[in-house]
């Protein structure tokens, strides 16, 4: 039997493959599909003969054929066009076809909807290309089930999940926001983040969840969002005993125990219908400094080169990484005047709202791009558009690839190995590869993915446990402990539950319902309990506080509510409460980069007129005099900037861009909002056990997580229009309009025609509604 890699290798290198040589093949698939532990060579071998079909001697096509249908390829004998010979594959390829899509089930497809279909909850652990969205659709459109709940990780993803499902808007009511109400007259989808469940107060009785990404329910993958995931997949359970269906990637198993107790299966297939090829470009003169960072970069801008025709995404460690990384690779094009052909009207948007100078201007003229978590929804997805389109070809990401952002990428170049912060704990490991790996190559696009890994080899590790802390309990942390009931206490003997079940019943309520670190709301607890007379006029205050007001309420919660480990850089407190106060007068990200950009010069001022002075300083003071300066805040705040005076001007304005970016989406639309929210509701228990009025912020927090825009154009957002769209609507329609009537009237074409949009705006709406 000739070894498999050597088929695959004269399949992709020859120009035609002959009646003798292809019949040899198709003798080794079929000796390959016959015994269980070979079969994903054999299906690995049938992807490579469709994806060379053309080659391939016509008289053998009839062989191959059977080969393929007899692996339930359905999907790709449809597109093919491929005919079948015999009555019974073509009866089996028809009853694949779905009920209620235009669209053939592979096999595997059909054994999870089968498992879907019965009473069981199912669990489903298959490669990224396995296609198990689809059957998110499909659930969908049958409309078996009222009301139905989909956790996705991130809003992008959610979007995409929207424009997708959009088309049952005659069947179902589709909600993201929790002000949107339940409809009684439709069945309801609900498509929101695990905070946004919790949140939702009122949400009906659900009889379908979906959870995307389930591996992220695990206390042991440091995801600070398990808590509020685990709370919102246990409320469910508890209270509508609701039908479950989760999906993730390269899962080996779950908690001992847990599919017993919820009448659940757990499905585990390594079929696919991609196959991706991987090729080591690893060396040892590459590294993360100095000359082998240059050598690793050289490589790899060369690499790119060659696939300049392609779909290429660059995985990088973290924002930082992926803009420095591209504006390199830009300028190497530059060098070979390999320009775009393509008008890309995102540039226009950006010269007007963000900065002319942006270096992704000129990075999209040249066919290149970024995509991480920070950026604004509307630019992310313009991003993915464009890419998918091919009129972009290198796409430079961070670990949003990771979860699920779907795109038709020819090649994956793996160029870092961490994820975040270059720290050994930081190191990518076999599972988080093996899913940037998966996003190579796209079921129905392309047939095979290329992964060139520039990094040293990764070493293959099975038995990836997902713990389910709500029902494991070994680990579990605080805020998921509080939600559970008594009976459901595995360790009622530990110095962790005896803590939590000290707490008064309403001290407990009160915790649950704010969903975040169960100490910290403690802690701030006690201290208005404390201040609550002493300093009553910086704790109940309505709707706008004053610079004083909102300096006190953000403290309590930068020191209260950042979980260990946490990071928070470059945001301190100080700036934090500054630009929260500012950004309402401005409300715009073009103020935000202003506003860095200014401080950045004002510190590089500072820090040319005081290094002498400050290093001299250092020098002459004593070993204990220098250990005391050196916690001081001159110190601080020059180790903090001494950085920036190695920065251009143009640096410096992709620097204040990038933060801008995440000061809205992490600070404002996140972290400030929920913040406020907590500390509202703890000041209101505390001022109903006083008997005395309390403030109320609630009127600022959701401003300032709906970017200042009115409540019922804030869905527009929420749907990836860009604000400065929203802000030329705004006079066109009421306040009191409701948002379903806001968004019929903005679709309508009359409606766009009569406002200035640039062609950017115009073409978000006509793709987000």
């Amino acid at each position: 039997m000739i070894e498999l890699d050597e088929i695959i290798k004269n399949i992709i290198d020859e120009d035609k493959i002959g009646f003798d040589i292809s019949f040899e093949y198709a003798k080794n698939c079929s000796m390959l599909l016959r015994k269980q532990e070979t079969k994903s060579l054999g299906r690995k071998l049938i992807i490579n003969i469709i994806d060379n079909w053309k080659k391939i001697d016509e008289s053998t096509h009839d062989i191959w054929i059977d080969l393929i249908e007899s692996e339930g390829f359905y999907p790709y004998l449809e597109k093919e066009k491929l005919n079948l010979t015999s009555t019974a594959s073509a009866l089996r390829k028809e009853m694949s076809k779905s009920k209620n899509l235009d669209f053939y089930l592979h096999e595997e497809q059909m054994r999870v909807k089968n498992l879907l279909d019965s009473d069981k909850n199912v669990i489903v652990s298959a490669p990224t290309s396995f296609g198990k969205s689809l059957l998110i659709e499909e659930l969908v459109a049958e409309r078996k089930y009222n009301n139905i709940v989909i956790i996705q990780p991130t809003l992008a993803l959610l979007d995409e999940t929207r424009k997708k499902l959009k088309k049952y808007d005659e069947h179902y009511h589709i909600i993201v926001r929790t002000s949107q109400e339940p409809s009684s007259q439709k069945g309801n989808l609900f498509l929101l983040t695990a905070e946004r469940v919790m949140e939702y107060y009122d949400i009906p009785f659900i009889d379908l969840l979906i959870i995307d990404e389930f591996y992220k329910l695990s206390a042991n993958r440091d995801d600070e969002r398990s808590d509020v995931l685990n709370n919102a997949f246990h409320m469910l359970l508890k209270r509508d005993n609701v039908k479950f269906y989760l999906l993730g990637p390269n899962i080996d198993e779950i908690s001992d125990g847990f599919i017993e107790k919820y009448n659940a299966v757990f499905y585990k297939t390594d079929y696919t219908l991609v196959e991706q090829l991987v090729y080591e470009k690893y060396s040892e003169e590459f590294g993360d400094r100095g000359v082998a960072k240059e050598n690793k970069e050289s490589a790899l801008f060369i690499e790119l080169l060659k696939l300049k025709d392609e779909q290429t995404m660059i995985y990088c460690s973290s924002p930082r990484s992926a803009r420095s990384l591209a504006k390199k690779f830009l300028s190497f094009l530059q060098e070979y005047t390999i320009k775009n052909d393509y008008d890309i009207s995102l540039i226009e948007w950006i010269e007007q709202y963000v900065h002319k100078n942006w270096m992704l201007i000129e990075c999209l003229n040249y066919g290149i791009a970024f995509h991480d978590g920070a950026l604004q929804k509307h630019i992310s997805s313009s991003i993915i558009k464009y890419f998918n389109e091919k009129k972009l070809h290198f796409l430079f990401c961070t670990s949003t690839i990771i979860e699920g952002v779907n795109t038709s990428a020819n090649n994956i170049i793996i160029f870092d190995k961490y994820k975040g912060q270059r720290k050994p704990e930081n190191i990518i490991d076999y599972f988080d590869y093996s899913n940037i790996k998966g996003r190579a190559g796209r079921m129905m696009i392309h047939y095979i993915g290329k992964v060139y890994n520039f990094n040293e080899p990764f070493i293959e590790s099975k038995n990836l446990k997902v713990d389910i802390p709500f029902f494991e309990q070994n680990p579990i942390k605080n805020e998921v402990l509080i939600h559970l009931d008594e009976e459901d206490i595995i360790d009622k003997t530990s110095t962790q539950y005896k803590e939590i079940s000290a707490l008064s019943n309403d001290e407990k309520n009160l915790f649950k319902k704010n969903g975040v670190s169960v100490k910290g709301q403690q802690n701030i607890l006690k201290i208005i309990r404390k201040n609550i007379s002493s300093k009553k006029e910086l704790i109940l205050w309505n709707r706008k506080p004053n610079y004083e007001q909102l300096k006190y309420i953000l403290t309590l919660a930068w020191n209260n509510l950042i979980k260990e480990g946490e990071t928070t850089s470059p945001m301190n407190l100080g700036n934090l409460v500054r630009v929260t106060y500012w950004y309402e007068t401005n409300a715009s990200i073009g103020w935000l980069v202003k506003d860095i950009y200014s401080n950045d010069k004002k510190n590089i001022e500072w820090v040319s007129e005081n290094q002498n002075r400050i290093t001299e300083k250092v020098k002459n003071l004593s070993k204990d005099d220098r250990k005391e300066y050196k916690t001081g805040k001159e110190w601080k705040k020059f180790e903090a900037n001494k950085s920036l005076m190695k920065l251009d001007d143009l640096e410096l304005i992709d620097k204040a861009i990038r933060e801008a970016f995440n000061i809205l989406k992490h600070w404002f639309q996140y972290k400030v909002p929920k913040w406020l929210r907590t500390i509202n509701t703890i000041q209101e228990f505390v001022c109903l056990e006083k008997n005395i009025k309390s403030g109320n912020y609630l009127y600022y927090a959701n401003r300032i997580e709906s970017d200042f825009i009115r409540d019922n154009l804030s869905i527009l957002r929420e749907y990836g229009i860009p604000k400065s769209a929203i802000n030329k609507i705004e006079k066109y329609i009421t306040s009191d309009m409701d948002e379903n009537e806001v968004v019929k009237l903005v679709k309508s074409k009359k409606f766009i025609e009569q406002i200035n949009f640039i062609a950017y705006e115009k073409e978000k709406i006509e793709d987000s509604l």
